[in-house]
């Protein structure tokens, strides 16, 4: 990451799903774009997990993941080039909730509060759904105690329905792969 920004570095988690072409291929081919722009780097990802469609039903599996960025991009930036990523690798957006070559969600960026016509921060539904918080709790750090996010993310994954509709599908897709201890 070449940082060419005078604005101090933030760690921001993202969600990332996809359930048309090569599931597996586009996510890791938006991870890839993702870590090679100059002010984005890919720290760590979570597995992938291959999941059932929420709200529009009539639509193949999913693939869900997450994954922890570092950047020097405000908030609106990143999601701009989250955006960007979206169109580059097939996103129509005609069917809400419907099926999609690629979804990326900026989830949290380092505690902070935002409610724009563009953005809310943190992710209005994340708590709400599985197949965002089981890939979270594989990469939120621990440095994210202090803010309460890793907290956050165990109880509303103890409290939530619909895990039993997520499987496992891989333990990584990207190179830069999972990072965290097994005990």
């Amino acid at each position: 990451m070449n940082i060419h920004s005078t604005s101090e570095a933030s760690e921001a988690y993202i969600a990332l799903g996809a359930n048309l072409g090569d599931r597996e291929g586009t996510l890791r081919e938006a991870l890839n774009q993702l870590d090679q722009h100059e002010e984005i780097e890919v720290l760590r990802t979570s597995a992938v997990y291959e999941t059932e469609p929420v709200g529009y039903l009539d639509q193949p599996q999913f693939l869900n993941m997450a994954a922890a960025l570092r950047t020097t991009l405000a908030p609106e930036a990143l999601l701009h080039v989250m955006l960007e990523t979206e169109t580059r690798l097939g996103r129509v957006r005609d069917i809400r909730y419907g099926p999609r070559t690629v979804d990326l969600d900026l989830l949290w960026v380092e505690g902070l509060s935002l409610d724009t016509p563009d953005l809310t921060l943190p992710h209005p539904r994340m708590l709400e759904r599985a197949f965002v918080l089981l890939p979270l709790s594989d990469i939120v750090s621990q440095n994210e105690e202090s803010s309460g996010f890793r907290g956050l993310i165990t109880t509303a994954l103890q409290d939530i329905d619909g895990k039993e509709g997520i499987r496992l599908w891989t333990t990584n897709v990207w190179d830069g792969g999972l990072e965290r201890s097994e005990s």
